[in-house]
C-alpha cells in the first residue's frame, strides 16, 4: 500500500514540512516578542510577520520539490538529508531577503528572522530524522519493500544478494536470478533466491513478475550483452543498475569525470579534495581546537605538574609521524615515558606492563590525557580534530609492504581521533581493521561525521584497555 502510493507520501510529508514552518513561526513569535527575554525593537503586527514566514515557508517547499528533496531516498544516509535542508534553508532566506529589500520591509526583526529559520531547520532535521527511522522499522518488518532481479548468478550476484539479506531495513527483495549458465542457486551453499530463467528470459520475467529494479552483476566477459539488457528494461520501464565486476577497486563512492568527451571512474575520489569541504573542516578544527585549549587548559597545566614532578626530563614529548601527503611532522604528546635515546622510542611499540613507562605517565595513556596537547599540531595546520591517526616513519615503511591501502590514509590530514578509534580500534588491535576504518572515513567524509565521531568518543570514554 505504501509503495503504490510512494507519492502520496512524499506530498505528505511535504505538507507536514510546512505545518513545522507553523511551529517555527509561533515559536519565533512567543520568543522573540512574548517572553520577554529580548528588546521589542522592530515589532511589526502579527499578520506581518506571518505572511513573510508563510513566504518563506512556500519557498522552501519549492526549492524542495526543485531540488529532489521530496523523492525517496532509500539509497541515501541522513547526512545527506542535512545537507539538502541546509541548502534549501540557505537559498529561501536569500530570496526572502531579496523580497524583503524590494518591497522595502526594513523593520523586520532579525533576531526573529534568525530564530525563525533556526527553529526551521533543527525541526525538519528531527522530523526528517524521525520520518527515516520510522520507515526503517516498517521495512524490516516487511512494508514497503522494492523488488530486485539479479542477472547473473555467480560470486558477484550472490555476493550482493546476501548483502541486501543483511540490510533489511532498505526494503529490498530479492525475487531472483537470471544467469545463461548456472542452474542450481544453492551450488555454494547459501541460502539464496531461485535462478528463474536465462537472460534471455528478461523481457518476459519484466512482464510477468513485479520489478523495480534490474541489477546487472555479470562478468567483464560479457560486456557485450549490457547494451540488450539495458534497453529491454528501458522499454519495460524497469530501473538498470550495474555492479562492476573490478568493484573490489573502486572507493565506497566512485566518482565520474568527464574527460575529453568521455566518461571516467575516478578510482580514488576524496570529499576533502573539495576546495570548499576543506575549507569548512579546517574552519571546524580551529574553531574546536582553541575551544578545548580553553577547556582543558587547567587540566594540562595540572598534568605538566605532574610529568615534571613524576621524573626528570621534559614535560612535552615530541615524535616524529608521517601525516599528510606522506609529509613528516613532530607530534606533541604530554611525556609518559623515562627519557631515553630517540632511536629506541621511534622503532619500538609500546607494550602492555612497559618497563619504560613512568607511574603517571601510566595513568595519561590509560586516560588520553597524554593527547590533549595535538590541539596545538591541530592549530599548527599538522593535524586534523578527526582523521587516521599518524605513525612512525620507522613502521609506515613496514606497513605500507604489508597491508594493502595503507598509504592511502595519508591523502588526508592525520587526527587526534578518528572512526577506527571511537570503535575502540587502538593500541594493541588489528593494523588491518584501523585502515580499513580509516579508508571508510576517508571516502565518506561529511562535517556530521566529524561530530558524530567526536561524539562517540567523549560518550565511549576516553579510557581505553588497549591504550598501554
Amino acid at each position: 500500500m505504501i509503495r503504490r502510493n510512494q507519492h502520496i507520501l512524499s506530498q505528505l510529508i511535504a505538507i507536514c514540512d510546512y505545518v513545522l514552518f507553523l511551529f517555527s513561526f509561533s515559536a519565533a513569535w512567543w520568543i522573540k516578542f512574548e517572553s520577554g527575554w529580548f528588546s521589542s525593537g522592530g515589532f511589526l503586527p502579527l499578520q506581518t510577520y506571518f505572511i513573510w514566514a508563510m513566504i518563506y515557508g512556500a519557498l522552501a517547499l519549492v526549492l524542495g520539490f526543485f531540488l529532489n528533496f521530496y523523492v525517496p531516498k532509500r539509497k541515501k544516509r541522513f547526512s545527506f538529508e542535512v545537507v539538502k535542508i541546509l541548502q534549501i534553508h540557505f537559498f529561501s532566506l536569500l530570496i526572502l531577503l531579496s523580497f524583503l529589500f524590494i518591497y522595502k520591509e526594513i523593520h523586520i526583526s532579525r533576531e526573529f528572522l534568525a530564530i525563525f529559520v533556526s527553529f526551521s531547520v533543527m525541526s525538519q532535521c528531527v522530523f526528517r530524522y524521525s520520518v527515516k527511522i520510522a520507515t526503517r522499522e516498517l521495512r524490516k518488518k516487511g512494508y514497503n519493500k522494492q523488488f530486485v532481479l539479479i542477472l547473473g548468478a555467480g560470486s558477484l550476484g550472490k555476493r550482493f544478494s546476501n548483502n541486501l539479506e543483511q540490510y533489511k531495513e532498505l526494503g529490498y527483495e530479492v525475487i531472483g536470478f537470471l544467469d545463461d549458465y548456472s542452474t542450481d542457486s544453492e551450488a555454494d551453499g547459501g541460502s539464496y533466491k531461485p535462478i528463474i530463467g536465462k537472460l534471455e528470459d528478461l523481457e518476459h520475467v519484466l512482464g510477468s513478475e513485479l520489478v523495480d529494479e534490474v541489477v546487472i552483476a555479470l562478468p567483464l566477459t560479457a560486456h557485450l550483452k549490457y547494451g540488450q539488457i539495458i534497453a529491454t528494461c528501458e522499454k519495460m520501464g524497469v530501473r538498470t543498475l550495474i555492479i562492476p565486476d573490478f568493484f573490489d577497486y573502486l572507493p565506497a563512492r566512485p566518482y565520474f569525470d568527464n574527460f575529453a568527451g568521455m566518461p571516467l571512474i575516478n578510482v580514488r575520489s576524496i570529499p576533502l579534495d573539495d576546495l570548499g569541504n576543506r575549507i569548512l573542516k579546517r574552519g571546524f578544527d580551529i574553531s574546536f581546537s582553541l575551544l578545548a585549549i580553553l577547556i582543558t587548559l587547567p587540566v594540562m597545566l595540572l598534568v605538566a605538574a605532574l610529568v615534571k614532578l613524576g621524573s626528570p626530563g621534559p614535560v612535552i614529548f615530541k615524535q616524529e609521524r608521517v601525516g599528510f601527503n606522506r609529509r613528516n611532522f613532530f607530534m606533541y604528546k604530554f611525556r609518559t615515558m623515562k627519557v631515553m635515546p630517540e632511536t629506541m622510542s621511534n622503532t619500538q611499540w609500546t607494550v602492555e606492563n612497559d618497563p619504560r613507562r613512568t607511574k603517571v605517565g601510566e595513568f595519561l595513556r590509560r586516560t588520553s590525557l597524554d593527547e590533549l596537547p595535538q590541539f596545538f599540531n591541530v592549530l599548527l595546520g599538522h593535524m586534523s580534530v578527526v582523521g587516521p591517526r599518524p605513525e612512525r616513519p620507522y613502521f609506515v615503511e613496514q606497513f605500507k609492504e604489508e597491508i594493502p591501502k595503507y598509504m592511502v590514509k595519508h591523502h588526508i590530514r592525520p587526527g587526534i581521533t578518528g572512526l577506527a578509534q571511537s570503535k575502540g580500534l587502538r593500541g594493541d588491535t588489528s593494523i588491518s581493521e584501523r585502515v580499513k576504518e580509516d579508508i571508510f572515513y576517508i571516502e565518506n567524509w561529511t562535517l556530521l561525521f566529524d561530530i558524530k565521531i567526536i561524539l562517540k568518543t567523549i560518550i565511549n570514554g576516553f579510557v581505553n584497555k588497549n591504550a598501554y
